[in-house]
């Protein structure tokens, strides 16, 4: 076992994976196959990893699947007039606005504290 540094080291042990899979925990393929999927989830953090959306993206984005309009915003952050300011990158998300928004849509807090 080596740290992954390549496509093609991560293809073989993504190949590996796929043999060993079904194997047993504490035996030796047990072992092998914890540390594999440790070694691909870095690989796969490094290369592959996915950025947080912009903050009102992932608003407009939550209101659309919650199917929420500009006055159900307004009821969890305050004036409707103050969500229009926000959602056209006005007005910047206060760390309360951040706190509702988080509760009331299930938002991670990480996404709405980013730069926009």
């Amino acid at each position: 076992m080596k740290i992954i540094k390549s496509e093609k080291e991560y293809r073989a042990a993504l190949q590996r994976l796929e043999k060993i899979f079904d194997a047993k925990k504490n035996t030796s393929l047990g072992d092998e196959l914890e540390l594999l999927s440790l070694l691909i989830e870095q690989y796969e953090k490094e290369k592959y990893m996915i950025a947080f959306p912009d903050p009102i993206e992932a608003i407009q984005f939550r209101m659309d699947q919650m199917g929420y309009k500009q006055k159900d915003l307004a009821e969890i952050i305050g004036l409707k007039s103050r969500v229009s300011e926000i959602l056209n990158r006005k007005r910047k998300l206060t760390l309360d606005m951040i706190r509702k928004l988080h509760l009331a849509m299930n938002i991670p807090t990480e996404v709405l504290v980013r730069e926009y």
